[in-house]
Parts: structure tokens; C-alpha cells; sequence
């Protein structure tokens, strides 16, 4: 409930600090004196936007503070979610600087205005007269509905389920979408695959063969150099091989005669020793060395299929083909798991989707339950205040596709008078009449929902006399269970009120001014004959107002 607002600088009000009643209160003053403004400093609250056409001194920064007390309102959840501290009693004060900047607190915590709003939802309900156009909305009449028949749980449970059920159907979308696209070039893939697996290639393989096939291209001048490099060698009188072996034999005569000629020594013998496994080395393959045509045709035709394969995959070796190769053979089987992952998928979306199904056929039989209630209250409250002639048929039209609330489209027709017909209640029905179905849907709800705080501003329009009592007396009702305001130009409902407030204007100096108070009971009388007789008080219609407040 609302327990306080505080007001500085905004509009004709200079500084007005009110405390409110829990039950039901009633507002009046003469049409300009400031029952709008009191409204605009509520809207700030409930997150509406602000300029500087606000600030009564454009100098001085406007600030509105409104007291919650909400403990039975089970917010904790929605400050969690906000990241929000909550508190029992809560402060939202909104701030419009000179410069025009808006800031926005809620219990001293700065917040953004989506979050204020969020906040507000669930706090302030300000009902008026253009208000009553929600209930042209399927949303808001099914939103009624649901909530004569308890759906509330079922409606998260399907919010959820739905929820699943988008997030898969998205999903299995994307992956047939991949596989279309895939599809098309996947035999091409796998042609390619195929190749290079048949080509099994080996890392390192192309050097190794390029030099085989330069060296069998050229055995006769290999097989020459290594014999001849062997006769050298061996040549009896001037082979290098004896000429280092007379060497050896010389210098093995002196190696006592100083450590410098061991050293030479020692040198050369290392020497003949590196020489004589060349030599052998050079022998051996010589022996080696032979012609093959076949094995120069395989060589031959194994470097050219990798060179084909390097040409048609625009790459230079053979380790960017095996890189190929390996991010082929992830894309084929990518495509071959997509299936499995869409047939999965089909099977998930389709138990689903059996799912949901199910619980917004639960949700229609609620509705359709319920729907008679509501009609039958609601047309009874009508009669009371007026229209005993009013009829309502609500019918629920199923849906092709899953909505946000259901399978189920509302139409609510709506006759006002015996021997008309039905029609949409948009089209047929009068701003009054609106009023009036709208006063009884709230007092409906107030029994089935937890409410906020309700503001019904001159929802009394177009009515009076014993009209206005029966409204007078479903807002007092109303009041039981919740907090209800409602500014009037009645006396019938000004004095319902267990607190009666009266907003006017004043002059100081120059300035005109806006201030609302609490009334006494002297002062309510007063307040209610002059509305019903005007500035000039009779006796009789102080008698009446009297009359009116017992």
C-alpha cells in the first residue's frame, strides 16, 4: 500500500508531504486544482518520463518520494531479479535536475527507469477513464479470465514449456538449414575425401621421392663419380688410400720424438680412417646404383598424383593436403551427426510440442469454466449500477498456433440493451458503460488476485444519484482486501471514503500554489454540501451531506 508521498518543485506544488490511509479514500476538489498534478507526481513514480515543463523553479531540481509498505506483496523474487535490496517498506523517489537529467532510486539503490516501472507494476494502479481501453485488448480479457480460473501456475508452467519448445524448434531449424546447404556439396566432399584417402599420403613423403627419382634419373653418372672416386682410392702406386697409408708408416717412426708429431699422427690415422669408410661407403653404393624403369614409371607417376592434388587444392605440399584431408573428413562427418542430431531433435520438438499441447487444453477447460462465473458477476454488479439489461458472451476461438498464453483466441461481445444484438464490446460499447464494466471486472478481480494499490480517477463520470452509491459501495468493498483511491466529483462516493482528501489552489503573493489535505469531519460536511449545492451552503445541504457521511 501507499503509506506516503512527498512532493517538491513539481508543477504548482512547492513542497506537500501526505500520509495515506490503508483502506478507502476518496479525493475532491474543484476541476484545475491540482488532482492532475497529484496524478503526474504518481506517474513519475510509476516510471513515466519527465522534462523541465515540470519544475515549478526551473533553478531548483524537482523531487517525488513515495512510501510503500509491501510486505504481503511477495516481491522479494522481483528485487532479486533486479539485483535490488529489499525492504518491508520501500522507497521509490524519482529526481528532474535543472539541466533536465532524470535519476530514478528505489530504497537509495540508483535504477533505470525500465526497472522503476517494472517496480511500479506491482504497487500503483491508476485507473481512468481512458484506461478502460485495455479491456479491448485480448491480452487483458484473457488475462480475466485466467484469473476467475486459477491458471496462474498452469500459465508459467506453459511460459516454460514454451519456452523449451521455441529454443528447440529454433534449433532443429538451424540444423536443417546446415544440412540443406551441406547436402549440396557434400558429394562433391566426399568425392575428394575419398581421393586423398586413396593417395594415402605420408608427411615428409614428396621430398623423399623427388630425390629418389633425381637420383634414378641419373645412375650413370652417380655409378661413374662412385667408381671412380673408389679407384682413386684404390689405385696400387698413387691411390689416395696407399699414398696415407706410406704417410702413416712415416710419421709413426718420429710420434716418440715429441708430443706435436703423436698429434699429427693421431690426425692423419683419423684421416685414413674417415677416407677408407668413404670409400667403402661410395662402393657399396655403387653397387646399389642400378637402372629400373619400373621403379622411376612408380615414382614418376606417385609425384605426379601429388602434384595433381596440390593443383586442384591450390596448396604447395603435401602437409596442407593431409590438413585438407582432415578438415574434409570433419565435414562429412559433421553432415552424417546432423542427422542423428535432427532426428533427435524431431523427436524432442514433437514430445514437446505434446507437452504444451496438453496444458493449453487444461487451460482452456479453466477458461471455459470460469467463463460463466465471470459473466454472471459481472452482469449482476451491472445491474446494481445501472444496466440490468447488460449482457456479455465470451467466446474462445482455438488457435492454429501456440501464443503466449494458450491456444485460445478471446472474443468478448457485449449487449447493452434487450433486443440488440452482440458485438464486439469495443465497437458497442460507450465510454460510460465501459466505465462501469470495468469498475465491476476490478472488484471482480480484487477476489481472485492480489491487487495494488487502485486509483480510480473520475471513473464516475456520466453517472449519479443512487448509480453513484453502488459504485460508491464496490470501491468501499474493494477496500477490504486492498488499498483504493478514487477522485470524484460525487458527493455519493466522496463521502464512501474512510479518509477524505481535498485538493486546491491557493494564491501566495504572486504565486499559485496546489496543496492537498486530510479532511475532519467538520470539514468533510462542508466539503460534500458544497458539492452538492455549490459555495452558497443551505441547511438542507448540510442536512444531506450529513446524511450521506452516516
Amino acid at each position: 500500500m501507499l503509506l506516503s508521498l512527498s512532493v517538491q518543485n513539481y508543477a504548482l506544488i512547492e513542497h506537500l508531504e501526505i500520509d495515506f490511509s490503508n483502506q478507502f479514500s476518496t479525493i475532491t476538489g474543484e476541476t484545475g486544482a491540482g488532482k492532475s498534478i497529484l496524478l503526474g507526481a504518481l506517474g513519475l513514480i510509476m516510471g513515466n518520463r519527465a522534462d523541465l515543463s515540470s519544475l515549478k523553479d526551473k533553478e531548483k531540481k524537482c523531487v517525488v518520494e513515495a512510501t510503500f509498505q509491501i510486505e504481503k506483496y511477495n516481491l522479494i523474487p522481483l528485487f532479486e531479479e533486479q539485483g535490488l535490496d529489499y525492504e518491508n517498506t520501500t522507497i521509490i523517489r524519482r529526481e528532474i535536475l535543472p539541466s533536465g537529467k532524470s535519476r530514478a532510486f528505489v530504497n537509495d539503490t540508483p535504477v533505470n527507469l525500465a526497472e522503476v516501472q517494472l517496480l511500479a507494476e506491482h504497487l500503483l494502479d491508476i485507473h481512468s477513464q481512458q484506461e478502460t481501453r485495455e479491456l479491448e485488448q485480448q491480452n487483458y480479457q484473457l488475462a480475466i479470465i485466467d484469473a476467475i480460473g486459477d491458471n496462474s501456475q498452469l500459465l508459467k508452467q506453459y511460459t516454460l514449456e514454451l519456452a523449451y519448445y521455441k529454443k528447440a524448434q529454433k534449433e532443429l531449424e538451424n540444423l536443417l538449414i546446415e544440412r540443406d546447404k551441406n547436402s549440396k556439396e557434400q558429394d562433391y566432399n566426399i568425392f575428394l575425401l575419398n581421393e586423398l584417402e586413396q593417395a594415402q599420403l605420408k608427411s615428409g613423403e614428396q621430398k623423399e621421392l623427388e630425390s629418389e627419382l633425381e637420383s634414378l634419373n641419373n645412375v650413370e653418372l652417380i655409378n661413374e663419380s662412385l667408381n671412380k672416386l673408389v679407384a682413386f682410392a684404390n689405385e696400387e702406386q698413387i691411390g689416395f688410400i696407399s699414398i696415407l697409408k706410406d704417410a702413416k708408416q712415416a710419421l709413426s717412426k718420429i710420434t716418440n720424438f715429441s708430443s706435436s708429431y703423436q698429434e699429427i699422427f693421431e690426425r692423419l690415422q683419423s684421416t685414413l680412417i674417415e677416407l677408407e669408410d668413404i670409400v667403402e661407403t661410395s662402393q657399396m653404393l655403387a653397387e646399389k646404383v642400378v637402372f629400373d624403369p619400373e621403379r622411376i614409371a612408380y615414382v614418376s607417376s606417385r609425384l605426379q598424383t601429388i602434384y595433381d592434388l596440390q593443383k586442384k587444392h591450390q596448396v604447395a605440399s603435401i602437409e596442407e593436403l593431409i590438413q585438407i584431408q582432415e578438415s574434409l573428413s570433419i565435414t562429412v562427418n559433421r553432415n552424417s551427426d546432423l542427422s542423428n542430431c535432427i532426428q533427435k531433435l524431431e523427436q524432442d520438438v514433437a514430445t514437446k510440442e505434446m507437452v504444451i499441447s496438453q496444458i493449453a487444453l487444461v487451460l482452456r477447460e479453466n477458461r471455459e469454466e470460469a467463463i460463466p462465473k465471470l459473466t454472471i458477476k459481472v452482469e449482476e454488479i451491472l445491474t446494481d449500477l445501472g444496466m440490468p439489461n447488460a449482457k456479455f458472451q465470451i467466446n474462445l476461438i482455438p488457435s492454429e498456433t501456440f501464443l503466449n498464453t494458450g491456444k485460445d483466441i478471446v472474443e468478448l461481445l457485449f449487449s447493452a440493451n434487450k433486443g440488440t444484438n452482440f458485438g464486439l464490446i469495443k465497437k458497442v460499447a460507450s465510454g460510460g458503460e465501459m466505465s462501469r464494466i470495468m469498475l465491476a471486472i476490478k472488484s471482480i478481480l480484487a477476489d481472485y488476485t492480489k491487487l495494488p494499490t487502485i486509483i480510480f480517477d473520475e471513473i464516475d463520470t456520466g453517472v449519479s444519484g443512487e448509480i453513484a452509491l453502488k459504485m460508491g459501495d464496490i470501491m468501499k468493498g474493494m477496500s477490504a482486501k486492498r488499498q483504493v483511491f478514487a477522485i470524484t466529483h460525487l458527493p455519493q462516493i466522496a463521502a464512501k471514503g474512510n479518509q477524505h482528501y481535498k485538493v486546491f489552489k491557493y494564491n501566495e503573493g504572486l504565486t499559485t500554489l496546489s496543496k492537498i489535505v486530510v479532511l475532519s469531519q467538520e470539514e468533510r460536511i462542508k466539503e460534500i454540501a458544497e458539492m452538492l449545492s455549490g459555495k452558497e451552503l443551505t441547511e438542507s445541504a448540510i442536512n444531506h451531506a450529513k446524511t450521506l457521511l452516516n
